[in-house]
């Protein structure tokens, strides 16, 4: 008796789903840059895949975002988001200065500017300052692990006293707190994360693109190589040690309807120039983010007990930004001519005669 084949049934082709696209039809790969080169496990790489997604689903324009940076492990992270971008890599320091001169030659793009802890509190402590004073409208991010990465691990101008080096040799000198300054200074939006805990940042970065002004986050971001040994207080396990959080941080971009399905008094929702909402969940204490006072003490209190306070420290609206105080055009200086941007006889002269 002959066997009986039994009919095959062919495979069925299965069609890969489309990936998930934004409001502009961007997927999430296009936000992304070149492959890193930092070490494998770098916190800087944590803050850049969470700068990816805020941009993503914001539904940010690559080609109308400038990317800033001045010079450390921190300031190679531009080239790893958002390769589309312009991108501008400045002298140690400096960055804040080119920045505020890019938005002052075209206000209608959006900033963000990533720099470290050495670049924002030693070399460039000046420019800093100043650029939270004028309320430059960008968004400016200190990747702080209180080392200089580049240079094989010396303290940084951020790194706590008694914290110690690989040597052992420990740190006899009182930290910059950048938040606790940008506050002083005058910025209208402070705020501390930490690199690895991503669903804070994200809604955090989010935020930050709808402030109106000049956007301060501090994102304490551990060195793997030269600084998460014990010992040192910016390690990994210190930080999530002793990270207290403020409040939980959710976001409601202005183009998704505002939910009010939550028990009075357990949030506090604050409007954003464009529509946009932070909504803050109080898990500890009835923190208010408004009061300058309560955020400067708070940083005062953390800093004393040995913790990192993260949230949104600090947020004032109503600010006129630095764009507003010059007086820009309507038509941005870049998109004019030279004969509109070149002052008349008439005109250098009149301001020669004011200057005598």
């Amino acid at each position: 008796m002959a066997d009986a084949t039994l009919p095959t049934t062919p495979p069925v082709a299965t069609t890969p789903p489309a990936p998930k696209t934004n409001k502009l039809g961007l997927t999430r790969q296009q936000y992304s840059g070149s492959p890193t080169t930092l070490c494998p496990g770098c916190g800087h790489d944590s803050v850049t895949s969470s700068i990816i997604t805020a941009c993503f689903e914001l539904g940010i324009d690559p080609m109308q975002l400038i990317k800033m940076s001045g010079i450390g492990c921190s300031s190679k992270t531009p080239a790893y988001f958002m390769s589309q971008s312009f991108a501008f890599n400045s002298v140690h320091g400096r960055m804040p200065s080119v920045a505020t001169g890019a938005l002052l030659a075209n206000k209608n793009l959006k900033c963000i500017g990533i720099s470290g802890d050495g670049d924002t509190a030693s070399i460039g402590i000046g420019q800093f300052m100043h650029l939270m004073r004028r309320n430059v409208p960008m968004v400016y991010i200190i990747e702080n692990n209180g080392v200089y990465g580049l240079t094989k691990g010396q303290f940084s101008a951020t790194a706590d006293r008694g914290s110690k080096l690989k040597s052992g040799l420990a740190n006899e000198f009182p930290p910059i707190d950048c938040c606790a300054i940008a506050i002083e200074m005058g910025c209208s939006f402070v705020a501390r994360s930490f690199s690895g805990d991503n669903k804070q940042l994200v809604p955090l970065v989010k935020a930050a693109f709808s402030h109106k002004g000049t956007v301060l986050i501090d994102v304490i971001s551990p060195c793997i190589t030269f600084n998460n040994h014990e010992g040192s207080t910016m390690s990994y396990d210190n930080v999530r040690a002793h990270d207290i959080p403020l409040h939980e941080i959710g976001f409601v971009p202005h183009y998704e309807p505002i939910t009010a399905d939550f028990e009075p008094g357990t949030t506090k929702d604050i409007i954003l120039p464009d529509g946009a909402h932070i909504r803050l969940k109080k898990l500890h204490q009835d923190y208010d983010p408004t009061n300058k006072m309560l955020a400067l003490t708070t940083l005062a209190e953390s800093k004393a007990k040995g913790e990192f306070a993260t949230g949104l420290l600090y947020i004032q609206e109503g600010n006129p930004s630095y764009n507003e105080l010059m007086q820009l055009s309507e038509t941005p200086l870049a998109h004019m001519s030279e004969k509109e941007l070149r002052p008349s006889p008439e005109v250098l002269e009149e301001i020669m005669r004011e200057l005598m």
